[in-house]
């Protein structure tokens, strides 16, 4: 009977624990938009208690929070994100400079690095503070000049079969072809990123079609990524309520099973890098000619496992392992989907394609070395101006971990008429720096920032100094502790994408331009307007280019 009472206490004693936590977490949801240090600052008022000043933003008009609302309230504004939490937009160049610069106090955002965690495990993309930088520490040299230098033929070499396979699309049909151009560049930059990142070959423009499993597990994984109705409300409630996280769903069943799939093939290839790394560092017989691999992954298990770094600084196999996830989704998407908006962008600019066409043309190979494809200058300011116009990411998220004080370059003026030259956010504020609406500020870039005008890099604004990107003067790369450590590799897949691809092709519209839209899953994608359903696509007219 005593311990029959004892149960009885103990678990009534756990349930008030719990009901008052509850009633805790609830009343400091209700009462934190009254206390919130930036709720005066102007912006769209809220229209729901549980999506705040959401509820109307969808992919397709996301143009709300991005354009129409920096237009109304100003380039930093306020907005009221889920049960009514008030979040900050800015893309003042000094805040988002000091954003960037102090990443100890503006961790990335909670809700993304949970959904592609969920997804790709927790490699560069999703890991922070003391995480992030072991991880950075020991993939950087991975992603040097002199490695990427190295990997220059495999991004031609891909980019000419992509060629022959477009020809012989063309073949089948008379002058010119509308091709869906997305397509072949997703497949041809996946088979680079397998090549070039970890040295498995995906064959994914290989004419025979063979089902490759590893292909099939990453398919599967962007397929939910891409899939909206796969981030549903239980998703969501899990992400706020950890404790849910025990129960199996569907959306978990296939990430594991995707997972699954990543988890044998990789930790194979990581075990074989790791002994030809051992047998080249032995000294003994034929170590001279082991170590002959020169991908991603084999040079970053080679820093790894140097005796410069300590043991305790080391990646364990399970965040080498993780990193090969994130090798896909960084160096293949964003590459495949930016080549392709460039294709897009010289359709509707003729004039600046021919140009481009002969600029390629006078190099004497077809093979070029990086030295050769950097050397051209009008490349350069095409591919520049596209990751401008059409960056492959959106925007990004972060959220202070402790109080800050913002400082702005433009003042702003809030609700009550009040000036701030600078702005108080409190812990556990979101803040949205949007790299697309920066790198087409009129404020920064003039009254055609929107246009693309690749002459304009010829004689750059020196407004543009401002922006606190580690590339190129622009946001699309970011900056700071969290900078895309791949952009010198996706810079020269580009370049080679193009110099094969113009050389080789005329691109003309087979849509009017107005029947491309733009949405975002991570990504920003193409769509034809009204068959969104159909999933990315961006269909174009080639036809071989004839020499003069």
């Amino acid at each position: 009977m005593a311990s029959t009472n004892y149960a009885i206490t103990a678990l009534t004693s756990f349930a008030t624990a719990a009901l008052a936590y509850a009633l805790w977490k609830v009343a400091k949801i209700i009462a934190g938009p009254y206390r919130s240090s930036i709720r005066n600052l102007r912006g769209p008022p809220s229209v729901s208690w549980i999506r705040g000043s959401l509820r109307d933003i969808q992919a397709e008009n996301a143009h709300v929070l991005f354009e129409d609302w920096p237009r109304e309230h100003g380039p930093t504004y306020t907005f009221q994100n889920w049960l009514n939490s008030y979040a900050l937009f800015t893309k003042d160049p000094k805040a988002v400079t000091h954003i960037l610069n102090h990443g100890q106090i503006y961790a990335k955002g909670q809700m993304d690095a949970f959904f592609l965690g969920k997804i790709f495990g927790h490699g560069l993309l999703t890991v922070d503070g003391d995480q992030h930088r072991q991880q950075r520490r020991i993939m950087n040299p991975a992603f040097g000049p002199a490695q990427v230098r190295e990997l220059a033929d495999i991004f031609v070499e891909k980019a000419q079969q992509l060629r022959d396979v477009w020809n012989e699309q063309i073949a089948k049909s008379e002058a010119s072809a509308p091709i869906e151009v997305t397509s072949g560049l997703s497949k041809a930059t996946l088979d680079v990123i397998g090549l070039a990142g970890f040295n498995y070959a995906f064959n994914a423009l290989d004419p025979s079609g063979k089902p490759n499993e590893l292909n099939e597990a990453f398919t599967s994984m962007f397929q939910m990524l891409n899939d909206s109705s796969s981030i549903n409300w239980l998703l969501m409630l899990k992400y706020a309520l950890p404790i849910l996280r025990i129960f199996p769903d569907q959306f978990g069943r296939e990430t594991a099973a995707a997972q699954a799939v990543t988890r044998r093939v990789g930790m194979k290839l990581i075990q074989e890098k790791k002994a030809e790394v051992l047998k080249a560092a032995s000294g003994g017989a034929d170590s001279g000619n082991a170590l002959r691999s020169r991908d991603l992954l084999t040079l970053l298990i080679k820093a790894n496992m140097s005796l410069d770094v300590p043991e305790n600084r080391r990646l364990t196999d399970e965040d080498v392992l993780a990193q090969v996830p994130t090798f896909l989704i960084a160096g293949h998407e964003t590459t495949s989907f930016g080549t392709a908006f460039c294709l897009w962008a010289l359709a509707q600019a003729q004039d600046a394609q021919q140009k481009l066409r002969e600029e390629l043309l006078s190099v004497e190979t077809d093979r070029p070395t990086m030295e050769e494809l950097n050397a051209l200058p009008y490349l350069d300011a095409v591919v520049r101006e596209t990751l401008r116009v059409h960056a492959p990411v959106r925007a990004t998220g972060r959220r202070s971990t402790q109080d800050d004080i913002l400082p702005l370059s433009e003042p702003v003026t809030d609700r009550n008429g009040r000036v701030h030259h600078q702005i108080k956010i409190d812990a556990g504020t979101d803040v949205t720096i949007p790299i697309q609406a920066m790198n087409v500020s009129t404020t920064i870039w003039g009254e055609d920032a929107a246009e693309f005008k690749p002459e304009r890099w010829e004689k750059p604004s020196e407004a543009i100094q401002a922006i606190p990107g580690v590339w190129g003067n622009m946001m699309t790369f970011l900056g700071g502790s969290h900078a895309c450590i791949g952009y010198r590799f996706a810079l020269v897949e580009m370049k080679a994408l193009l110099f094969v691809l113009v050389r080789a092709f005329v691109f003309e519209l087979a849509l009017p331009a107005d029947q491309i839209i733009k949405q975002s899953a991570v990504v920003q994608r193409p769509y034809i307007k009204g068959k969104v359903e159909q999933g990315a696509q961006l269909p174009l007219l080639v036809k071989p280019y004839q020499r003069r």
